[in-house]
């Protein structure tokens, strides 16, 4: 019932910037939750950011402070804004959105941050 397209992942310098999209199908009404996520090559998957219908945001500790999340809820679309990468930030990027009490994940995107 919820489908979720993401796209702007790709190959950046270090310190350089990406915006990643995700696009949700249709419109999820009342409380939902829309978070980032991210894998590295080996590692687990861990949580970078969300931002709930309500607009609050958390953030990862890792990426507190250059990394933004924002929402278009007029193009159902969820954005994370990623400024001065570093190599660590190299990883699968998926996004995901809780509502009505279960999850729907995205097929992910790739972020290469090349020193």
């Amino acid at each position: 019932q919820v489908q979720l397209v993401e796209s702007g992942g790709g190959s950046v310098e270090l310190g350089g910037s990406l915006r990643l999209s995700c696009a949700v199908s249709g419109s999820i009404f009342g409380e939902n939750v829309v978070s980032w996520h991210r894998q590295a090559a080996g590692k687990q998957r861990n949580l970078v950011a969300l931002i709930s219908s309500g607009g609050s945001t958390n953030y990862a500790d890792s990426v507190r402070g250059r990394f933004t999340i924002s929402r278009d809820n007029a193009k159902n679309t969820v954005y994370l804004q990623m400024n001065s990468l570093k190599s660590e930030d190299t990883a699968v990027y998926y996004c995901k959105v809780w509502w009505r009490g279960r999850d729907y994940w995205g097929q992910g995107t790739q972020v290469t941050v090349s020193s």
